[in-house]
């Protein structure tokens, strides 16, 4: 292609436009979260006591125009005709870091043509109504609720047209255009009339060719002082989105408190924003809406890759962004792939910013390197598959990928695409080392130790598994009608040597026995799994005797099957070792218990009690509030990144044959699973910290205690350092909520509040929406409960229980995700082969080389934190994220609290009488840790579900 066809291609028609038009139907923009700190711009308390005398000394109309100006005018008050003033916009626009060679070209032709009248254009809007103007417009009148959606019924009503600056155009672009600044900040000049009020409203009209991203904008020159416009938002050429945007100042309002001026605009926003549901979304579009889990199969490859849709009457699951995606030529009912690195839409303002994608490439470009060898050694050579040794595995953070698998050798360095690669290795680049996980750092061999298994179920990636004992044997809940006789193997004459001398009724009555179960969750899928190749699985359970020490052990692992028949034997205990036989039975059964743990973890814990449920209410908080409302801007920084990261999940890592069915054991089941703990265990009215240690009867109600509660295990590291967040975040939320909402008829009169939490559960959990433990919403309290528990899970609860994937994971024999042979027995055939070399058949029973490589450079990938991070008790643009100093104040005192947490959990990290977090080898609980650096550190407390 030409240059210039390149450029007509890219200007799509002429260089210049006409005169602008003023359009009847305007774009409206919604105030987006701060990606940037900026520099704090406070208006000073006595300042703002001058304006009021100001005012208040003015007759008639109150005067917009600041003190100075009107000096400068030479009038000594308003004259009673409004007079013409000039007001001062700062815009600042955030450059990109890189660009293709086309976003280079289209850049320069928009500093030629921008000089000659094809510029950004924008118009200040006044909170105030012009009399003399009306316009019909649309507005919502009530909620309906239908089968599968929430319609809102609207109709049309007279109303005033806001009073309006005239237009103007950002100065100085084309000579700030080859700025290589991260900001670059232009000017505006407006002229407004002297009654023209309070700015509310800016609209902002794009005449370029290429999209810019709009960070602030601030009015200078009323005599309220400055007025705040945080954007943060991507503003469309208007080529491809002819409707101009409009950004609203960041004073917050009620529904019922919008002002005149801004209430036809409030309402369309949120139209615009919801859509029509009809159509395939464009990458540019800003359009939230909702849809099942119908795109993780590929039918049109062929049988191996269907997929049953997750979402529904069948299989119940919450919804996920719609795409509008054609459906798939084998089944109609199935959404087309997008395979990488072809993106899946998420709304414009949801993707990941330059800096967060370019970490996760790396990430991704480390994890696609890392497998790249194997899989071709393990396509060639069927006798380098399987880990032969644990230096085989050590020499991964040692040597290097390469070298493990013999790519060493002349053969291999003269094949061309490996020649490359093994020149990055040379040049060390480091892509093909892996880091060594912490669980390595401080104690090679913690990982062989019982006092770490047990360890890591309360200081571990995985913490919110294990449970108190209430009864001997335990019991199922599965129906005995389908999975047979369910009575449990276990007897008190497996336990009864590991209690210290008690009974087993004593050591229940004083709470001293605890439990991993993966009995119930398991079985049923049991069949199938192990019908795979290369997968073996048991449904476990594990029993833990809480010693004087105040430490947790082992004393007993229940591994159950399905019944082959009446009289099979499907169920085994192994109890602790007292030989070199037993010693190795032991250590597999604890990988299989870690298997299971790895997958209910991921598919459950990580993923389905943070991600997929999270992401209803976030579409609906879109959907329903305004950017003005006082909830939005709380829930903003909550839900930064979210939708992007669970998109790429369906993409590369929960889809069929994706990472998670090639490295777990549970392989083409895996998000069934994942579907029937939704169905038979998930519950929102469980998911607040204190209800859930509750369930578990890891803790009791108690109101003398500093939070409520008496943990009846003391050293429980996560729930400990929870307790301490929970409260924080618990009452930040509560003097944000009780400033806004007096009272419970604030609550229930609030039709967008109700709105968003109408249609998260109604339409985002369609599938459960008739149960009732869903909490109301009536009430301050019922409104502090459900955000604290929204906030909670987005932030520390997914801290907790994703960035310290590879400081466990990362070593397979701590943290095998996948198992591929079961334990023999006496008559076994394999039998002999286990005795004659049990680590051969410990090594054959984990992940080969491919598997566990693979996995290690995705949970690698999955720990990471991004340079632009923001933690808990952070705000990027903390002093203009609101317009409510009240709340600016909280917000600080909030951020203290937070730091003084941190200290505390140094603190405990430095007793050596709380032993599941500090002694010799033993990793410090940092998962809690509100602050981190960027890597992976097993740390840090971002305020958004991420990664």
């Amino acid at each position: 292609m030409s240059k210039m066809a390149l450029t007509i291609e890219i200007m799509g028609g002429r260089l210049i436009d006409g005169p602008s038009k003023m359009w009847m139907s305007r774009g409206l923009g919604m105030a987006k979260k701060s990606e940037f700190l900026a520099s704090p711009v406070l208006v000073p308390l006595q300042g703002r006591r001058r304006q009021e005398r100001v005012r208040r000394a003015v007759k008639g109309p109150m005067a917009a125009i600041r003190e100075d100006i009107i000096k400068a005018n030479n009038y000594t008050s308003l004259p009673e005709k409004a007079v013409r003033f000039k007001v001062r916009a700062l815009v600042t626009v955030r450059n990109k870091h890189r660009e293709d060679l086309k976003e280079t070209i289209v850049k320069h032709l928009d500093a030629l043509t921008d000089n000659i009248g094809r510029n950004v254009v924008l118009q200040l809007i006044s909170t105030e109504v012009d009399p003399s103007k009306k316009i019909m417009i649309w507005v919502d009148l009530h909620i309906i609720e239908t089968s599968n959606s929430i319609m809102i019924s609207t109709g049309s009503v007279e109303s005033k047209e806001p009073k309006r600056s005239r237009e103007a155009a950002l100065r100085d672009w084309s000579k700030k255009s080859n700025i290589k600044a991260e900001r670059v900040h232009y000017t505006a000049e407006f002229t407004v009339d002297s009654d023209f009020g309070v700015p509310g409203a800016i609209t902002v009209s794009n005449k370029h060719q290429r999209e810019f991203f709009l960070e602030t904008i601030t009015i200078d020159g009323f005599a309220c002082g400055p007025v705040h416009f945080p954007c943060n938002s991507w503003v469309q050429s208007r080529k491809d989105h002819p409707s101009e945007r409009i950004f609203f100042s960041n004073k917050p309002y009620l529904p019922s408190e919008t002002p005149a001026g801004l209430r036809a605009l409030r309402e369309k926003e949120l139209r615009n924003l919801r859509g029509d549901g009809e159509g395939v979304r464009k990458m540019s579009d800003r359009i939230y809406d909702f849809d099942v889990y119908n795109d993780l199969g590929n039918p049109d490859k062929g049988n191996h890759l269907v997929r049953p849709t997750l979402g529904g009457k069948a299989i119940p699951y919450p919804r996920r962004c719609r795409t509008g995606r054609p459906p798939m030529d084998s089944d109609t009912k199935a959404e087309s792939r997008v395979e990488k690195p072809t993106p899946l839409y998420v709304p414009r303002d949801e993707q990941f910013e330059e800096s967060k994608q370019l970490t996760f490439s790396n990430g991704r470009l480390r994890a696609v390197l890392h497998t790249l060898i194997p899989a071709i050694k393990a396509s060639i050579s069927a006798d380098n598959q399987d880990f032969s040794s644990f230096s085989d595995i050590d020499v991964l953070y040692k040597e290097g990928l390469l070298l493990k698998v013999g790519l060493q050798d002349e053969i291999w360095k003269n094949l061309p695409l490996l020649k490359a690669v093994s020149k990055m290795q040379e040049s060390g680049e480091g892509q093909l080392k892996y880091d060594t996980p912490k669980i390595l750092s401080r104690d090679k061999l913690a990982w062989l130790r019982d006092d770490e298994f047990a360890r890591e179920a309360v200081s571990g990636i995985n913490p919110v598994s294990i449970e108190r004992l209430r009864v001997f044997p335990p019991k199922s809940n599965l129906d005995p009608e389908i999975y047979g006789p369910l009575e449990s193997a276990l007897k008190e004459e497996h336990i009864l040597g590991h209690l210290n001398g008690l009974s087993v009724s004593q050591a229940l009555e004083e709470n001293k026995l605890f439990m991993i179960d993966y009995h119930d969750i398991y079985l049923p899928f049991l069949d199938r799994i192990n019908a795979l190749d290369g997968r073996k699985a048991y449904a476990t359970r594990t029993l833990f005797f809480l010693t004087p020490l105040g430490t947790l052990k082992p004393i007993a692992i229940e591994l159950s099957l399905p019944p082959a028949g009446p009289n099979s034997r499907s169920k085994r205990v192994v109890a602790p070792p007292v030989d070199a036989t037993g010693s190795w039975i032991w250590q597999l059964a604890k990988a299989h218990v870690c298997s299971n743990d790895a997958s209910v973890h991921q598919l459950v814990h990580h993923w389905l009690r943070t991600h997929a449920s999270l992401e209803p209410f976030i579409l609906a908080a879109h959907r329903q509030l305004s950017a003005m409302h006082p909830v939005f801007k709380l829930l903003d920084p909550h839900m930064r990144y979210t939708l992007e990261i669970n998109a790429l999940a369906r993409q590369n890592l929960i889809n069929g044959d994706g990472v998670i069915e090639s490295c777990f054991t549970p392989g083409q089941y895996s998000m069934e699973i994942s579907a029937a703990a939704y169905k038979n265990f998930w519950r929102f009215d469980k998911e607040s910290l204190h209800a859930d240690l509750i369930r578990r009867g890891m803790a009791v109600p108690d109101p003398s205690q500093p939070h409520g509660l008496q943990l009846l295990l003391e050293d429980y590291p996560y729930a400990q350092d929870g307790l301490l967040i929970w409260s924080a975040i618990e009452s930040w939320v509560r003097t944000y909520v009780e400033h806004y909402y007096p009272n419970s008829s604030t609550v229930c009169n609030d039709r967008e509040l109700q709105a968003w939490y109408s249609e998260a559960i109604n339409v985002g959990h369609f599938d459960l929406r008739d149960a009732d433990w869903w909490p109301k919403l009536a009430t301050s309290d019922d409104l502090i409960w459900i955000l604290t528990v929204l906030i909670w899970l987005a932030s520390a609860q997914h801290a907790a229980l994703n960035f310290g994937q590879y400081s466990f994971g990362g070593y397979v024999p701590n943290r095998p995700a996948l198992m591929r042979r079961l334990i023999p027995e006496e008559n076994d055939p394999e039998y002999a082969n286990f005795l004659a070399d049990p680590q051969k058949y410990f090594l054959l029973a984990l992940p080969n080389v491919l598997q566990g490589t693979k996995l290690m450079a995705v949970i690698e990938t999955l720990s990471t934190h991004s340079p632009d991070e923001e933690y808990i008790g952070e705000r990027q643009q903390p002093s203009i994220w609101t317009g409510d100093a009240e709340m600016i104040e909280a917000f600080y005192d909030f951020s203290a609290e937070i730091r003084e947490i941190e200290k505390e959990i140094n603190r405990r990290n430095a007793d050596p009488s709380l032993k599941h977090r500090c002694g010799a080898g033993v990793l410090p609980y940092e998962l809690l840790a509100p602050t981190s650096g960027p890597g992976v550190t097993c740390r840090g407390v971002p305020n958004s579900v991420t990664i």
